[in-house]
């Protein structure tokens, strides 16, 4: 993770310190798994929960000559105990510290990223609060199509919000499993309880059928959940941007006092929070590609996945609790401009009564097909004429012939487009 988007909770659950703690951990566990069956005698036992370490420094030169970081490892180990130190590693692999001190890892990281996604969801809310009864035109491809509100624009994103709280902890669960089963996962020197034992008092799962290691797919799920985060910020980043273009104007990224915009442009005001989370999220579904990629591994296990998780997963841990506290900032501060917004409603025109009359010609006979021909033909003049649709529409007599003209006075009002907002609000607990 570049320093420049790192953050140090983060970071410290992915260094190498940290990492080999986790692995002396691991391996003084199986120790302490094996003496409570009586098969390590107490002293040997007490000698290795008191006095095993390791150097950082020594692990790095020995690793120079057995080209092995677990070997490096154990020898370090080895070398701050006495003869009580052929306990360590008893029956187990690498992967067995490797694979459960990732969970601990993904685990650990995990709780972090969950805190920065709640409180991206509380500024969702808040911004969906304030916003309620807000007038809007609703766009679709990129045109005015009919009126919406701020609230039930903004409450979409809280929805996807909710979404990703449980694909995270979908992915945590699937991921956070340990194994402490030997070479080909069969447990021929250990009692598989010594894996429970170990993951029980780490709180980690237990890997079902392991093979040397932990499977793939489990992390390729994490990942996934990751991913689907940098999507739901990159889609609401997307929508603020958009909102805040000149020709739309409807909303404004916070600017900070002494805030600069452009080097060469001081009237410039960019969006530049928004435009980052959009960035981010191409790493993340990055990420997810080399998770996929590292699931079909050899036989019982192959080394192709090891040096790109060195890389992926505290990047990708890093990039999500990055981009979600960023995003948190975004949804807080983000400034509705509240006479643009209904500037644009007004400037739309009447145009967004066309469903309306539509239905209306429907309901009092018409088929679909020439409700429909009838009410465009109206709407492409009065849009080239500049003229108010329900204005035409009122008096044209194919409508008003079919449809009273009270009846269409009473459609023809905003509130039509409304009066559902509080109902839909309700459905993700915002009424």
């Amino acid at each position: 993770m570049i320093e420049r988007y790192a953050i140090p909770e983060m970071t410290g659950i992915w260094t190498t310190e940290a990492r080999y703690s986790r692995w002396l951990e691991i391996e003084v566990l199986a120790v302490e798994a094996r003496f409570k069956a009586g098969l390590v005698p107490l002293e040997d036992y007490e000698k290795i929960r008191d006095n095993a370490c390791f150097s950082t420094d020594r692990v790095n030169e020995i690793e120079e000559v057995t080209r092995h970081d677990v070997i490096a490892f154990l020898t370090s180990v080895s070398e701050s105990l006495g003869p009580e130190s052929r306990h360590i590693h008893y029956g187990m692999t690498s992967s067995d510290i490797l694979d459960t001190c990732m969970a601990m890892q993904i685990r650990d990281s995990g709780d972090l990223i969950m805190e920065a996604l709640k409180q991206y969801g509380e500024a969702l809310a808040g911004l969906v609060r304030r916003t309620r009864g807000i007038v809007c035109m609703g766009r679709t491809h990129g045109m005015n199509a009919e009126p919406t509100t701020l609230a039930l624009k903004f409450a979409g994103h809280y929805s996807e919000y909710l979404r990703c709280v449980k694909r995270l902890e979908d992915g945590l669960k699937s991921s956070c499993v340990g194994t402490i089963s030997g070479a080909v996962g069969t447990y021929a020197y250990l009692d598989p309880s010594v894996e429970e034992y170990v993951c029980n008092r780490l709180g980690l799962g237990v890997e079902e059928v392991p093979t040397q290691v932990v499977a793939r797919d489990r992390h390729a799920q994490f990942l996934y959940a990751l991913s689907s985060i940098g999507g739901a910020m990159e889609r609401f980043a997307t929508e603020c941007r958009h909102l805040q273009r000149t020709e739309v104007g409807e909303v404004e990224e916070r600017f900070g006092k002494g805030q600069k915009g452009s080097s060469a442009m001081p009237h410039k005001r960019n969006p530049i929070v928004g435009e980052r989370l959009c960035g981010l999220a191409r790493l993340l579904r990055g990420y997810l590609v080399v998770g996929l990629e590292n699931t079909p591994l050899w036989h019982e296990r192959d080394i192709s996945h090891s040096a790109a998780e060195r890389f992926v997963f505290p990047d990708a841990c890093g990039v999500t609790l990055y981009g979600l506290r960023k995003a948190a900032e975004l949804a807080s501060g983000l400034k509705v401009l509240e006479n643009a917004v209904t500037e644009n409603v007004e400037n739309a025109g009447d145009r967004y009564f066309s469903q309306s009359i539509m239905l209306a010609l429907v309901r009092h006979g018409l088929t679909r097909e020439d409700a429909y021909a009838l009410v465009q033909k109206i709407a492409m003049d009065a849009m080239e004429s500049g003229e108010s649709f329900a204005g035409s529409a009122l008096a044209n007599g194919e409508i008003t012939g079919v449809v009273p003209r009270e009846e269409l006075g009473n459609i023809c009002t905003i509130d039509n487009h409304l009066r559902n907002e509080d109902y839909i609000l309700g459905r993700v607990g915002l009424s």
